[in-house]
């Protein structure tokens, strides 16, 4: 199905988040099949459903925009391996209901059947209701260590336990429905997968003489040797510093960018020190 995302909801490219959720709210009310008894209704509610999972997320609109709708295709190529299902359902006391929810300008997934139904608990009006996916946005730490977040659905508090090394995609199931996780950037580390990138910056001297920095992992900093002779984006992996994969005992790597800092101003010294070194290096070819 080649739909496109932004005309499902009936807006531009340039849409704002409110406007995106305004669109959302309409579209949901028209075409939810409680409500409309078209034939076309369930399939148009599921689109609209995508449609807005995928824009009202910063950054995969972002990819939508770039690559299209194929980036979320679990047969796509590249690191992303599909959304995973987990299945929890911890009942205990709780007082932050719905903490971090989108439901689309809904107060709670329920306001939207009190407008279909006008009033009342969705629970119970169907012999066998069909599951409703809701977004959950969590922190990129809690998705790479794992995290619990407590919902309260008709008077029950649920804990939803998130497992270490969830992505955007992955899925959550509790009682009736779905919550799709939807992961923050983080201003540190870029994510590929299972494995993390960090850049690392290193003054010219230093990467040409060799030196040791701390680096930030996801479980804290560590020290690193930066050999002699270090070329500018070096890449140095750091063995199993990664995500750890949710089904599996084993975590990715973390790989260091070596970024060489070049001075834009320099003392009269100075210059006559780098003046040397590059006549020496002509003559001797050092570099």
């Amino acid at each position: 199905m080649n739909q496109d995302y932004y005309q499902t909801l009936g807006v531009s490219k340039n849409a704002s988040d409110a406007e995106i959720k305004a669109a959302y709210r309409k579209q949901a009310l028209q075409w939810h099949p409680d409500r409309n008894k078209s034939p076309q209704a369930a399939e148009k509610f599921k689109e609209i459903n995508e449609a807005y999972e995928v824009l009202s997320n910063p950054q995969k609109r972002q990819t939508y925009d770039q690559f299209g709708k194929e980036a979320f295709s679990q047969n796509a190529g590249g690191p992303q391996q599909g959304p995973f299902t987990y299945t929890y359902q911890t009942y205990g006391n709780g007082q932050n209901p719905f903490e971090g929810m989108d439901f689309g300008g809904f107060s709670d997934p329920f306001e939207i059947f009190e407008q279909f139904f006008g009033g009342g608990s969705f629970a119970g009006r169907r012999s066998a209701p069909r599951r409703q996916v809701y977004s959950l946005s969590i922190t990129f730490m809690e998705a790479a260590k794992g995290t619990e977040k407590r919902v309260t659905i008709g008077g029950r508090t649920m804990t939803i336990k998130i497992p270490a090394g969830v992505d955007n995609g992955s899925r959550v199931r509790f009682g009736d429905f779905d919550v799709v996780l939807s992961v923050g950037q983080d201003k540190t580390f870029q994510r590929d997968g299972v494995n993390v990138y960090v850049d690392a910056e290193v003054d010219f001297a230093d990467a040409a003489l060799g030196t040791t920095l701390d680096v930030p992992t996801i479980d804290g900093p560590v020290t690193l040797k930066v050999p002699a002779g270090t070329q500018p984006d070096t890449v140095i992996r750091l063995r199993g510093r990664g995500i750890p994969e949710p089904h599996g005992s084993r975590a990715g790597d973390e790989y260091v960018r070596i970024r060489v800092r070049v001075p834009t101003k320099l003392s009269r010294d100075q210059k006559e020190t780098l003046e040397s070194l590059r006549g020496n290096s002509k003559r001797s070819g050092w570099f």
